[in-house]
Order: structure tokens, then sequence, then C-alpha cells
């Protein structure tokens, strides 16, 4: 695989993000050795984007792969690699935001993320962290409080950059509306129905 071109994040750094990432999610849900042997072959492979999320149970086996092509020398170093994770719905409240963030950067075995996202444009219960869920423990997300919360993990720097997945126009508009760091990106996921 030849080397995968990137592209300026629209966000208040000058960062760049690979045009091509890995995925990391498998259904159902779950961390397993074959989520980190693929991964480790992406990496070999020259993948460099790597897409997590803490409702994956995948981002034990990515830290464990990144450690691993490490010291097989696929990669020199982890500022090779772009890493994303997101927020899961549960921890969409402003006090849970940093916590997660460094629970995920545990798992991973990282100092930082290059790219941290909210999941959906909704919070949850704490403690609902499977899916599917019932619609009986969907609250109301606070966007401006658990938006300040992202961007203090910026400030903090357990994350480069943050954005928004899943965010519809109406929903962004109503962060942009106090955001004081825009989302550098709005990750929409788009499933076949094959």
């Amino acid at each position: 695989m030849g080397s995968i071109p990137k592209a300026p994040l629209g966000s208040s750094t000058d960062a760049t993000i690979p045009l091509l990432g890995f995925g990391t999610a498998a259904w159902p849900f779950e961390g397993s050795d074959t989520v980190k042997t693929s991964i480790l072959h992406a990496i070999k492979l020259g993948y460099r984007h790597f897409d997590s999320a803490a409702i994956y149970e995948s981002e034990g086996p990515l830290g464990e792969a990144i450690t691993e092509a490490l010291g097989l020398g696929f990669i020199k170093s982890r500022e090779e690699l772009f890493i994303t994770s997101k927020l899961w719905c549960c921890n969409a409240h402003p006090d849970r935001v940093i916590p997660a963030l460094r629970q995920t950067l545990q798992k991973l075995g990282l100092d930082y993320l290059d790219l941290y996202l909210i999941h959906f444009p909704v919070s949850l219960k704490p403690g609902v962290d499977k899916v599917p869920f019932d619609g009986k423990y969907l609250l109301p997300m606070d966007f401006k409080s658990v938006w300040e919360a992202m961007e203090e993990c910026q400030k903090l720097g357990l994350s480069k950059n943050i954005g928004v997945s899943n965010f519809s126009c109406k929903k962004l508009n109503l962060l942009l509306a106090t955001a004081k760091i825009p989302p550098a990106v709005n990750q929409v996921s788009l499933l076949s129905s094959n």
C-alpha cells in the first residue's frame, strides 16, 4: 500500500487527517484477538488512521496492536498514527466526559488521542453502555456543557482535536452557537443494508 494522502482538519489546530481510515468495530461489539490481529495487519499494510469507540470494545485490542506494531518495527513511533475514539452516550454528561476519555486512553495505553468525538447527539442514563438499549434511558443532551467538557479535553492535551459524530445540521448549529472551539469534524455513519 502506498502513502495515504492527508487533508487538513477543519479545526482550531493545523492538524491533518489521513483520508483513508480503518474502522475497528466488529458486531457483536467485543474486544477480541481477531480485532487485534486485523488492526496489526492493517498497520503492516500501511493504514495509519484507526477509528474506535468506547462502545465498540475495541480500544484494548487497538492499544495492544499499536504496542505490538512498535515492537515489530511496523511503525517507529505512536506519532505515525492518527487515533480517533468516541464518547459513548452514557458519558455524554459534563462531569463524565474527561473521566471517560481518561479511561479510553488507559485502555489504549496512550497519552492522547488525535481526535475525540461525541458519538451521537443524545445522552443516556449513566451506566447504559450496551446496545441495543431501551428508549426509556434517553436523556436530553446539554450540548453547551458537554461541549465545554470536550473543549477542556483538548485544552488539557488529552485529545489534539475534538468533534462530533452523527449530528444533524440543526443539532450542529445548536452546538456551534456556544462553542469556543468548533468541532473539527462531523463524522456521519452510513450503514449498508445488504
